[in-house]
């Protein structure tokens, strides 16, 4: 077995070990699917289970991955769930279009071309499926990802089935009230349905006293959710350091890192001890991972094998006890295809992985950590300021943050300066004027924006105006009207019944 495979079947014993810890079904599935879709690189990994209460129906209760093409990745899961059931065996494709195994042309409209499926057994009994997707031509999947597939879905189906058994029975999730009040004591706030996920994972992370993965753009607070899954770890008594890797000279890392003796090197003029000695026992956070230089990934690595560090200028070895939680801005995966990051230390690094959402992406929040700020710069700055214009929150709401929650924070702590000394609330006249014409362009856009109604209403709306109007033109005669509609008698008289169309009297 070479070394990359030999990283991933290592993976699924960590793999393992976070399951065991888990008490949320959600969060066990999340997890699952996000392993799957770096491991194998995939566009779309789902979980598909039995019902077992009836044996014959199935579901997909987790989709991770691109969004795009849901209806046709859809039927193309169907069917392929619908033959690994049937001939109880895995499947694999790398020319889905072409696969004789499926009726002619049912998959001339979908955008995938390799595809795995594997069924998942607990206890001699088949409970679900694994499927995994992909849409690129050249990414193709080989007997060897087949077998390994298999036996993630051996590692994982024994949790899937017990927690379906007995979540509801011993676990009681913490109620949505008491958890974003837990972590509003922390400093996260929000309560939109993304917020909520990412407090899921925080508490599963806390659960697990293995490494994380922090992916998200620079401004969103990987930092504090960081500090958040240490405080509330078994490490919580323990140290909290946190580094920017970004923001070491390359010279200095190899010391910041692992520390050095006196006289090691010119400028070494007494001891130091380097962050692992001093996170020892506890977390050490590491912030924009991404800029290790490749030499300095290599000895990581050898830290996270060995559970050890080399002082520079000694032969001394000294045992670490050091629970890693990495961030990044760039995704990782994308860096080791480019060939910047190392593979096997991405690998070591994702066995928990938490996407953090962008704060665009969950612009309900945003009007919590607004007053959250403003009220943490009117005492800092001894104003009396209580709350915003609501046209103020509205622009807030509804402008682009390309920084995130850091943007955001700094843009409220300028309004906030901006503000008289006693004026309680903030209002237009303090919204600089480079601003300006965004504000105006954005409360004139909102104020004129049209309610849309929901896509089926809106269609059957369209669909009801259309078939009264080629009626009226027929004359009422519904063969005439059908056939310039060019559907059947039948279909029209269907369609009329069901929309209520009734000839005027």
């Amino acid at each position: 077995m070479n070394e990359k495979n030999l990283q991933k079947y290592e993976s699924l014993i960590e793999l393992a070990s976070i399951l065991g810890k888990q008490n949320e079904f959600d969060e066990i599935l999340r997890i699952v699917t996000a392993q799957v879709l770096s491991l194998f690189n995939a566009d779309v990994a789902s979980v598909v289970m039995i019902n077992p209460r009836t044996d014959n129906t199935i579901k997909t209760i987790i989709r991770n991955g691109k969004d795009s093409e849901k209806e046709r990745h859809h039927l193309v899961q169907t069917n392929v769930v619908g033959w690994v059931n049937k001939n109880k065996q895995s499947f694999i494709t790398n020319n889905l279009q072409e696969d004789n195994r499926f009726s002619k042309n049912l998959f001339r409209h979908t955008p995938v071309k390799s595809l795995m499926c594997v069924p998942l057994y607990s206890e001699g009994i088949a409970i679900g499926f694994i499927v995994v997707l992909n849409e690129l031509e050249n990414d193709i999947y080989t007997q060897q990802n087949l077998t390994f597939l298999y036996n993630f879905g051996a590692v994982v189906a024994p949790y899937l089935s017990n927690l379906q058994r007995i979540s509801e029975y011993f676990e009681t999730p913490l109620s949505e009230s008491v958890l974003f009040a837990k972590y509003e004591e922390i400093g996260l706030l929000g309560k939109s349905k993304k917020f909520k996920e990412l407090l899921k994972a925080i508490e599963s992370a806390a659960k697990c006293d293995v490494r994380v993965l922090l992916e998200g753009q620079s401004g969103t607070g990987k930092e504090l959710i960081a500090k958040a899954i240490h405080k509330l770890s078994q490490r919580k008594d323990r140290s909290f350091i946190a580094v920017d890797c970004g923001a070491i000279p390359e010279q200095l890392m190899e010391s910041e890192f692992f520390g050095h003796v006196k006289g090691a090197f010119t400028g070494a003029s007494q001891d130091r001890k380097g962050l692992f000695e001093e996170a020892n026992g506890g977390t050490l956070f590491m912030d924009e991972i991404s800029n290790l230089p490749i030499e300095m990934q290599s000895k990581l690595l050898r830290v996270l094998q060995e559970n050890e560090i080399r002082i520079i200028g000694s032969n001394q070895i000294v045992k670490v006890d050091v629970r890693i939680i990495a961030a990044s801005s760039p995704p990782l995966r994308d860096l080791v295809e480019n060939k910047k990051f190392r593979e096997d230390l991405y690998y070591r690094l994702h066995v928990y992985p938490i996407q953090v959402p962008r704060l665009n992406e969950r612009k309900e929040d945003i009007p919590f950590l607004a007053n959250h700020f403003l009220n943490r710069f009117s005492k800092e700055q001894n104003k009396k300021i209580e709350s915003f214009n609501l046209s103020v929150i509205k622009y807030l709401q509804n402008r682009y943050w390309e920084g995130n929650i850091r943007e955001l924070e700094n843009f409220i702590e300028r309004l906030v300066t901006l503000t008289p000394e006693k004026k309680k609330t903030i209002d237009t006249k303090v919204i600089p004027k480079e601003y300006l014409n965004e504000y105006k362009k954005i409360t004139t856009d909102q104020a004129v924006r049209p309610q849309y109604k929901p896509l089926d209403k809106s269609i059957e709306e369209y669909e009801k105006e259309l078939i009264r109007q080629v009626l009226a033109d027929s004359n009422w005669n519904q063969s005439k009207a059908a056939r310039k509609l060019k559907i059947s008698e039948r279909a029209i008289r269907y369609r009329m019944e069901k929309l209520g169309i009734k000839k005027p009297k």
